[in-house]
């Protein structure tokens, strides 16, 4: 019989007790056996599920997720703990420290203010700018990542000088790569820099290439849709037509799109 108290309300400490009882001996086979490499994916699906919900501005949705990161840090934590290595309390101890480090314009206003980024290389002891661009995660998702490296350099004064030469350097990027594709040599390496270089060129609008990519994803998903309603109005499986019949299909979901897009504007206009 396991001693917990059931409760009407329970908070970060009684999370705390949960998990260490269902790791204990007697408690649940699969959170004994788990490890970090076992559950670093769960990780990163439960951070992309908070996003999904502060986009969808649902509070309670938020809430449930923001729970099960929530879990996902007590269960690392308890992992090294027993281990030997930290605990909870050592990695709130370490998160509170970088805080006030990085905050002393709050904590210490005596002192003269560091640039922030000054700061974070101090701290971590990183002499370069190389180290710098060296130190970010490389398990982000690369367009993240990408836009991350250029803003660092950028700050550095490795920048274009404006985004035409942004769109120039696209543009080289595109022929190098019909070029790979025409010799079928170095194709991934040559694409990786076109991804890089459109990154750049988002970044001259302040726009995330990530949310943008996922827009683009979401326009595909919409259209193709449109495409299969087409096929199967004309009684027949998207497979039974050729590709161009299909293309012609999805050029005029993309001309209704355009024209929707046209009337909303024009009725916005009529109601300023």
């Amino acid at each position: 019989m396991i001693d917990f108290e059931t409760k009407d309300r329970y908070g970060v400490e009684d999370l705390r007790d949960i998990v260490a009882i269902l790791r204990a001996p007697g408690g649940c086979p699969w959170d004994q056996a788990q490890t970090h490499e076992s559950i670093r994916r769960n990780f990163i699906e439960e951070a992309y599920e908070v996003a999904e919900a502060i986009d969808q501005k649902d509070p309670n949705h938020l809430k449930e997720e923001l729970g099960d990161v929530l879990l996902q840090v007590l269960f690392h934590s308890s992992i090294e703990a027993d281990a030997g290595h930290f605990d909870l309390d050592d990695v709130a101890d370490g998160v509170c420290k970088k805080l006030i480090y990085r905050h002393p314009h709050v904590f210490a206003p005596e002192e003269d203010p560091l640039d922030w980024e000054e700061l974070k290389r101090r701290e971590k002891g990183q002499q370069t700018q190389a180290a710098v661009l060296d130190g970010v995660a490389r398990s982000l998702p690369a367009l993240w990542r990408a836009e991350k490296l250029q803003v660092k350099a950028a700050k550095a004064g490795f920048e274009w000088p404006n985004v035409q030469a942004a769109m120039d350097k696209l543009t080289e990027e595109v022929d190098e790569l019909q070029s790979a594709v025409a010799e079928e040599s170095n194709v991934e390496e040559e694409l990786g820099d076109l991804l890089f270089a459109a990154v750049k060129v988002a970044r001259f609008f302040q726009i995330d290439a990530e949310t943008a990519l996922h827009a683009a994803c979401e326009k595909f998903i919409r259209r193709f849709a449109g495409v299969e309603a087409a096929a199967a109005a004309q009684g027949k499986p998207m497979g039974a037509f050729p590709v161009s019949a299909l293309m012609a299909f999805w050029d005029q979901m993309k001309d209704r799109e355009t024209n929707d897009t046209k009337d909303d504007k024009e009725r916005e206009h009529e109601h300023e």
